[in-house]
């Protein structure tokens, strides 16, 4: 009896203390630039590159941060790459010398990532911290585009009076370390997810408007990565891998989604230009790849959310047939059997009450891409609920 009175004891014991025991931190993403491969802008005689100049890459943290780590991506570069005096300012200004396994020049084989050692910097939700590093070599990187400020030489660091560029760089993800982990959001798209409109440096993408809202109505408890590739598909490659093809990566891996919003497809039913232009993807086509990628998500314990269709009327390669295609696309994201978890009905948000199959010209200056209003539209559009945000 007293063995079994001990024991009893001992167990209760354990499970207080385990009980006690505060939290362990984790690391979330709490930004990410999908990789993308080399866009070959310019000519063979000047091509875009980085060659012995210093790079500067301000970015927004979708999530507080007790200390942070970089993802560097060589994962779809043609050679191998090496960056040298990598650091992070914070809000205090201080840099912080980035190394890998104690090394400040980090050498990236073609094909990998490499993670950075974890540096000591704390910060809130949507703080700005500044990424510097010096290019020794002429090096053509290969994640999608973001805004950067480029400089000659070997800078300590690179001032504001900098000129803003859009250009490809080689951070793919900020990871943090926190005491909880939130509800990870990626939006996974192409170049209106992207924000390639935006006005640069601004942070007026709809995923990253999304996440002020969030923040405001919900602190802390959400983030919101943008995963979108300017040029990109559903269902092939084109200057990027398809939706298909990087939802492993660029979804359930790196960003340990919980839910996802998708908004692609309109660079799959337009036709392909030219003076024999080849037709777009059918609505059977496109309803095949929406529903392989919510099943994919659903298998990962993931929600998945889709966008409708923005109106592209009068850009380049509009033409009936896929208007009607985007229509067909559309009334079956709005009903009740396409496999996902809710609607965001984009489409609606956007599109000109007079001519429903165009944009509004004040929010557009090419007939496909919103502007900034646009952006502020579709964030807007969506219903924070859907997504488990109770404003408090």
């Amino acid at each position: 009896m007293l063995r079994w009175i001990t024991a009893l004891s001992l167990a209760v014991g354990s499970a207080l203390s385990a009980s006690a025991a505060p939290a362990q931190p984790v690391w979330v993403t709490a930004w990410t630039a999908s990789p993308a491969p080399d866009r070959l802008d310019g000519t063979p005689q000047a091509p875009v590159q980085f060659a012995a100049q210093t790079v500067r890459q301000d970015i927004r943290l979708g999530s507080r941060a007790d200390a942070l780590r970089l993802r560097i991506s060589n994962e779809l570069g043609t050679s191998p790459l090496r960056v040298e005096d990598m650091t992070v300012r914070g809000s205090s200004g201080r840099p912080l010398p980035v190394q890998v396994d104690g090394r400040r020049v980090i050498d990236v084989p073609v094909g990998a990532a490499l993670l950075t050692d974890p540096l000591p910097l704390k910060a809130a939700a949507l703080d700005e911290i500044q990424v510097t590093a010096f290019f020794p070599q002429a090096t053509r990187p290969a994640v999608r585009r973001t805004t950067v400020r480029v400089a000659e030489g070997r800078q300590p660091r690179v001032a504001d009076s900098v000129a803003v560029s859009y250009r490809q760089n080689v951070i793919s993800a900020v990871l943090v370390q926190r005491a909880d982990r939130p509800s990870v959001i990626v939006a996974l798209g192409d170049s209106i997810t992207e924000g390639a409109t935006a006005a640069r440096g601004s942070y007026n993408q709809w995923p990253e408007r999304l996440a002020v809202r969030l923040q405001q109505a919900c602190p802390d408890r959400f983030v919101v990565l943008n995963q979108g590739i300017s040029g990109n598909k559903l269902l092939d490659h084109g200057r990027s891998h398809s939706a298909l093809s990087r939802l492993d990566r660029d979804v359930i891996a790196v960003a340990d989604a919980d839910q996802m919003i998708l908004f692609e497809g309109i660079n799959d039913i337009r036709h392909g230009g030219g003076p024999t232009p080849l037709p777009g993807r059918t609505a059977d086509d496109m309803l095949l790849g929406y529903r392989q990628i919510a099943t994919r998500l659903h298998q990962h314990g993931a929600r998945a959310f889709i966008g409708t269709l923005t109106p592209f009327g009068g850009s380049e390669r509009y033409e009936p047939l896929s208007a009607a295609t985007r229509t067909t696309i559309n009334a079956w994201a709005r009903g009740d059997d396409s496999g996902f978890d809710g609607v965001v009905d984009f489409d609606a948000a956007l599109r000109d009450p007079a001519t429903p199959e165009s944009l509004p010209a004040g929010i557009t200056r090419d007939h496909l891409h919103p502007n900034d209003e646009g952006y502020a539209r579709m964030a807007d559009a969506i219903d924070l609920t859907m997504l488990g945000c109770q404003a408090r």
